[in-house]
């Protein structure tokens, strides 16, 4: 020791196993957080392999994107040498036209779409078509609060809040149906799915050329965080 200073030394052993120790927890622990997710499908019906199939899909899905229309901007952008100097009697530069390229995400749209589809399908072979009116009455009030709550940033997207409309389905599913169970996690699934793209995204739509941005994605950046949320807390209920 010198200094107050105490110096220890490491064998090869011991840095080995602090390597292998840091792998399995970077290993674990992505693998613990999916059980969880997996979990709570199966709570809503899925077994252990659709629901991880589910899962690992909607992740992997969120990296692709399927190209639907084009939206013509108004906002013209002019570069400097594009503005003539007054007096010279120069004619101005033409104009470039942008567009926005509109997609579907299919992690954050197409998918948790056709599960949606799936589970009201499945619970209409249950319960009858009853909960048809419980479902389309959630997604409209999670669709409108959804749409309040999206800010538009330009250059960049929609930013929909990441818990707002999970706890909003959440709740509506819970009033709608009277309490726990099936009817009451299948309409906070889909009121939560379908109302977060119809009121953060597909909504604003018309608002998507102000944005100046080449590309925009339904249930992409901005939006899957909320979709995928959406997806998981409906099993407190089921």
């Amino acid at each position: 020791m010198s200094d107050g200073i105490r110096i220890f030394s490491a064998g090869p052993l011991s840095v080995i196993a602090f390597i292998i120790l840091v792998g399995l927890l970077i290993l674990i622990i992505p693998l613990f957080i999916l059980g969880i997710i997996g979990a709570a499908f199966t709570r809503l019906g899925f077994s252990w392999i659709s629901a991880l199939a589910v899962v690992l899909l909607m992740l992997s899905g969120s990296f692709v994107t399927i190209p639907v229309y084009r939206i013509r901007r108004d906002i013209i952008r002019l570069s400097r040498d594009d503005v003539p100097f007054h007096g010279t009697g120069m004619p101005p530069a033409p104009l470039q036209v942008w567009e926005t390229r509109i997609s579907l995400n299919l992690g954050g749209a197409v998918i948790p779409a056709c599960v949606s589809i799936y589970m009201i399908y499945r619970a209409i072979l249950i319960s009858g078509t009853s909960l048809l009116f419980s479902v389309c009455v959630g997604i409209f009030i999670v669709a409108a609060i959804t749409f309040v709550s999206t800010r538009l940033v330009a250059g960049a997207g929609f930013h929909v809040p990441l818990l707002l409309p999970g706890l909003t389905a959440l709740l509506a599913g819970l009033i709608l149906t009277g309490g726990t169970g099936l009817a009451a996690a299948v309409t906070a699934f889909v009121s939560g799915t379908i109302g977060t793209l119809s009121g953060g995204n597909i909504v604003n739509l018309f608002q998507v050329k102000m944005l100046e941005i080449p590309d925009f994605s339904i249930g992409g950046a901005g939006t899957f965080g909320t979709v995928f949320i959406c997806c998981i807390l409906p099993a407190l209920i089921a």
